[in-house]
């Protein structure tokens, strides 16, 4: 006896929909259980579609460029003795044969317009580099008639909210947000040249970012730490561990004194409500951790830090940093985030300027620690320094706060027993 089973897209959390980027099967085809049917891409990370049968494909019911969504039907399974003897048809076992990948259609290009023309004699008062930043955003100063500075001067936030009033009421909205386009350029007459499309998950990063950057006022602290103790502890733990322990990396340190930190300073463990007029204290701590993958970069979010050790967290971030370089992270997984962590240690560099995951209020970034001689007062000694760098966003949180943060979360780094009381 067979019969035949549907499979359907899972539970993939709170996505209206998702696209099918590419499909691996055809009718005829032997799956195995949890073989992979279809890759499907979200906003946010790019995941396989598993089989929920073994059997033979009947029907397939996606081509790529679909849309689906939690229930929609992906293909039907024989299953059962027909499945276990498949027809000379459908031979057994048959390699997983790719869908030819389709091109998207590049979308059309509307040429902007420029925010404002010729402002009829008005000299704007503003100092040469406020110019030269309206001069970056193509925003004609002339247009802002009265700046917020002292005597009507014009500063850096009146060409932001300009561009953002711009950007939601103007005329031009639909043409690059008031902002004039870069020139196109043809390359080819420069030399040989090779196009490939972005990837999903960058384009629409982009575009995230570009909203944060006009409508955040960000600023990124810098500052540094010795972790000497840390690292100490860490090494000897992960030796005592023997071969087949769990090795704890630094980052699970990182992600437990940052969440100690924001304890004491709930605003960065807030949101700002769409209105702006009340601030959304969380009593949950979920950080996001930005992981590299080939598809670009995304942030599965490790829940309830606060209630986890730090061999717990070692796992659970391997894991869900696996599922995200192989593309099975359900969109699930990236939600509820109430701060990230970007960790670029392991590349190098000595600071960088992280961009708030909206809408949380800040963001950790970290770079490669170095050893480096500290004055003790009497001598100078070497101590490994950690660069941290904390942006965040200046309507929830002043800079008095923002240092204050950042010397709480030194503090439980540079002696962990801290975290103990």
């Amino acid at each position: 006896m067979s019969s035949l089973i549907e499979v359907k897209v899972p539970d993939v959390g709170n996505v209206p929909e998702i696209d099918i980027v590419e499909v691996l099967i055809k009718p005829g085809d032997v799956v195995t259980l949890e073989q992979t049917l279809a890759v499907m891409e979200t906003d946010k990370a790019t995941m396989d579609l598993p089989s929920s049968a073994a059997g033979i494909i009947k029907t397939v019911h996606i081509k790529p460029g679909d849309k689906v969504a939690e229930g929609s039907l992906i293909a039907t399974v024989e299953v059962g003795e027909a499945a276990a003897t498949p027809s000379e048809a459908a031979p057994a076992p048959a390699p997983v044969v790719e869908a030819p990948k389709v091109e998207p259609a590049k979308p059309a290009t509307v040429p902007a317009a420029p925010v404002a023309v010729s402002g009829e004699g008005f000299k704007a008062h503003a100092t040469p580099s406020v110019r030269l930043f309206a001069r970056e955003l193509g925003v004609d100063l002339s247009k802002i008639q009265t700046g917020s500075g002292r005597k009507g001067r014009i500063l850096q936030d009146d060409v932001k909210n300009f561009v953002k009033k711009i950007m939601t009421s103007g005329p031009t909205a639909t043409g690059g947000a008031g902002i004039p386009a870069i020139p196109a350029v043809d390359f080819t007459q420069f030399g040989e040249i090779e196009e490939k499309p972005l990837s999903k998950i960058k384009r629409l990063t982009g575009q995230n970012l570009t909203r944060v950057w006009l409508n955040l006022p960000l600023v990124t602290y810098h500052d540094e730490v010795a972790i000497d103790e840390m690292e100490e502890f860490r090494k000897t733990t992960n030796a005592g561990q023997g071969k087949d322990g769990i090795k704890l990396t630094g980052l699970v340190f990182i992600m437990k004194a940052l969440v100690a930190a924001m304890q004491k300073y709930p605003s960065f463990n807030s949101s700002l409500s769409p209105e702006g007029d009340k601030l959304i204290y969380k009593k949950y701590f979920h950080l996001g951790i930005a992981v590299d993958t080939p598809n670009g970069l995304v942030v599965p979010v490790i829940r309830d830090v606060d209630k986890k050790g730090i061999f717990q967290l070692s796992v659970e971030l391997g894991e869900k940093s696996e599922l995200a370089r192989t593309g099975k992270l359900m969109p699930a997984d990236m939600q509820g985030g109430c701060m990230t962590i970007s960790s670029l240690g392991g590349i190098g560099g000595t600071a960088f300027t992280p961009i708030v995951n909206a809408p949380e209020v800040a963001i950790l970034g970290v770079t490669r620690s170095r050893v480096q001689p500290v004055w003790n007062g009497s001598a100078f000694e070497p101590k490994l320094m950690l660069p941290l760098d904390i942006t965040y966003d200046h309507r929830v949180i002043d800079g008095a706060e923002g240092a204050r943060f950042m010397e709480a979360l030194k503090a439980n780094l540079g002696d962990i027993r801290r975290l103990l009381l």
